[in-house]
């Protein structure tokens, strides 16, 4: 025991050191931001209600900075205890994280243009490659020197925004980086180099005290100043501690440790992208279209919509999946032999959760995008989407013919080596395309295609499918395997060409329903129940599929008089009973609007009519018939 408080000594000075120095500068570095006017004042995008004072991550700098280098100069110690770096490096260090904090120093001061911040963040990652000499290049030995600076620059600008962007809710980034720092530790603790995490306990020491000004509710803010800082130096440490073949350590961990930043920034740059993109073909979009432009849909945003502007809920909210992920991070580390499964799971629980929150927001901007690209009504698109669509479909349908060989190799434990690469392949692909150009398949409008065309294209995968085995029988090619792969090649042939053709359908419907989902939570659809079940109701659900972005009405369930129906569900909407029940159905789906979409006789017309005269929804027909035209010169004067 007496052992172990001996070693932690130093662990705790730094800790110590920063976490007071820190404590004592904050309200100092306050009081002279205030005199230089450097004020957060209340506006739509941020969420603070009062004036308050930025740039209080100088007093960060400050205090981490002053008081590990006096450690360092007292004890005699090593900075970073890192192998095959410069010795100097911590002085390195200490210049280029005051460049990265002085130009967001001046950016909380004056203001600058996002390119110009950009372009100093570019300097300093550089420097830190070049000057530092600093990179990938210990961790990947063979790595090109353009590549790993590349790289490290990528690296280093991308966590310093990732960090910037994220600091939006008081005590947020302060409080994700001192999370982020303890994690990077243990990984350097369970890798067995415990002394080259020394200042990651001075930095976590910082990020504490300022965290005590910092945490809702907030009496001064990190500013460009303190999260610049913060973002670079959770980029620098793995980079100086990291060593060979210690992927984990030193990407892994420090990745995940910065994963709601890192994932938050993505999603600003997806979203930003297409918005950028809409704003061009839209004039009537609002905003200037700049992809650098701030907005107020970063994650922290939306997590305090959801608890209800609680901006102490939406912060824990965040430290927890940090943690989260800080721990799954160090399971690695622990379960070296079950890395890879471990990771896996991770990237498939990431996989749920990004779509889910993309959902809201990004993926409906992408389909507004695509609906503005699909109804572009001047010619020239329209003409070149035509003259592409059947060489789209060629070279498609080769690509997923090739894919669904292998598919299907693999499923039959078929060992596919040269000679099937080079005869058996060939003649399967070819086989099945053959038949698909000689029945007419690249002629068919296969948005409005009929079960016959189905049939035809079934029909043509088939054909194929028996010419290409009898053609493999005979070559060098032969397996045995030959009845199964004659069998199961043609029909998931068949499926993934279909799949294919109706991409476009299953897209639309898929923006269609995501769409719905948005107006059914904003609370601004009209709620419409639909009168009938048959070709009539399919028509009208198309009709409103076809021109989403015009309608603001929802199917929120069918009435059908026919009882066998009752309880199923067709497209997702349920059928709630006959017209007689219409009331009961009313109360549970809250409907406004009534479209009748059946063929009606006059007389049951006017009974059904009296019904819903008895209600407060808006009715209307959705009419589908034939009508005889008047060719004579009388019956045109219209």
């Amino acid at each position: 025991m007496e052992k172990l408080l001996i070693k932690s000594i130093p662990y705790l000075t730094s800790f110590l050191g920063a976490l007071i120095l820190t404590l004592f500068l904050v309200p100092l570095v306050r009081r002279l931001n205030i005199k230089l006017g450097m004020i957060d004042k209340p506006d739509p995008r941020r969420v603070n209600k009062v004036p308050i004072p930025r740039g209080g991550g100088l007093a960060l700098i400050a205090g981490v900075l002053v008081s590990y280098g006096i450690f360092v100069l007292f004890f005699g110690k090593d900075p970073f205890y890192a192998k095959n770096v410069s010795e100097n490096i911590y002085w390195k260090y200490a210049v280029l994280s005051l460049s990265i904090g002085a130009l967001g120093f001046i950016d909380d001061c004056f203001g600058m243009k996002p390119k110009v911040k950009l372009l100093g963040q570019i300097t300093v990652a550089v420097l830190t490659w070049w000057w530092g000499d600093l990179g990938f290049h210990r961790l990947w030995p063979s790595i090109p020197a353009a590549l790993d600076c590349f790289i490290t620059v990528f690296w280093i600008v991308g966590a310093v925004n990732a960090f910037n962007l994220i600091d939006g809710l008081d005590g947020l980034a302060s409080g994700l980086a001192f999370i982020a720092t303890f994690g990077m530790a243990g990984a350097l603790f369970l890798a067995h180099s415990p002394a080259s995490s020394l200042y990651y306990f001075a930095f976590a020491g910082g990020l504490l005290g300022f965290l005590r000004y910092n945490y809702n509710p907030a009496s001064i803010f990190l500013g460009d100043c303190g999260s610049m800082f913060i973002g670079y130096t959770i980029a620098f440490l793995p980079l100086a501690s990291q060593a060979e073949n210690s992927f984990l350590v030193s990407i892994g961990v420090p990745l995940l440790a910065m994963g709601v930043p890192v994932f938050d920034t993505f999603l600003a740059i997806v979203r930003r992208s297409l918005r950028h993109l809409i704003r061009r073909r839209d004039s009537s979009e609002t905003g200037n279209g700049e992809v650098m432009t701030a907005d107020a849909d970063h994650v922290h945003h939306r997590i305090l919509r959801s608890v209800g502007l609680n901006q102490r809920k939406a912060a824990w909210i965040l430290y927890v999946v940090a943690i989260l992920l800080v721990l799954f991070g160090l399971s690695g580390v622990v379960f070296k032999s079950r890395a890879a499964g471990l990771w896996l799971l991770g990237f498939l629980f990431a996989a749920v959760v990004v779509v889910k929150d993309m959902a809201r927001i990004e993926i409906f901007d992408f389909g507004r995008l695509i609906n503005s690209v699909a109804r572009d009504e001047s010619v020239v698109p329209r003409r070149l989407k035509s003259r592409l669509s059947v060489p789209f479909y060629l070279v498609a349908d080769i690509a997923l013919l090739i894919a669904v060989f292998f598919v299907c190799a693999w499923a039959l434990k078929i060992n596919v080596g040269r000679i099937m690469l080079r005869v058996g392949m060939p003649i399967r692909v070819i086989s099945i395309f053959i038949p698909l150009v000689l029945f007419r398949t690249y002629q068919t409008v296969w948005s409005r295609a009929m079960s016959s065309n189905y049939a035809r294209l079934l029909f043509a995968c088939i054909v194929g499918g028996i010419v290409g085995s009898a053609a493999i029988y005979y070559s060098p090619a032969y397996n045995y395997q030959l009845k199964a792969m004659t069998v199961m090649y043609p029909l998931v042939s068949f499926i993934a060409l279909s799949l294919l053709r109706n991409l476009r359908t299953i897209i639309r419907d898929s923006f269609y329903n995501l769409d719905c989902s948005r107006l059914l939570k904003s609370g601004s659809a009209s709620r419409v129940l639909v009168y009938g079940s048959g070709l009539r109701y399919r028509a009208f659900r198309r009709e409103l599929v076809r021109t989403a972005s015009e309608n603001d009405r929802i199917i929120v369930g069918i009435v059908d008089d026919n009882l066998l129906l009752r309880g199923q569900y067709i497209g997702g909407v349920k059928i709630y009973g006959s017209i007689n029940m219409l009331k009961s159905i009313i109360e549970k789906t809250k409907a406004d609007a009534l479209v009748i979409a059946c063929d009606l006789s006059q007389e049951r017309l006017r009974i059904v009519c009296r019904k819903l005269a008895l209600t407060n929804l808006k009715v209307s027909r959705f009419y589908l018939n034939e009508k005889q035209l008047d060719l004579s010169a009388e019956g045109l004067k219209e």
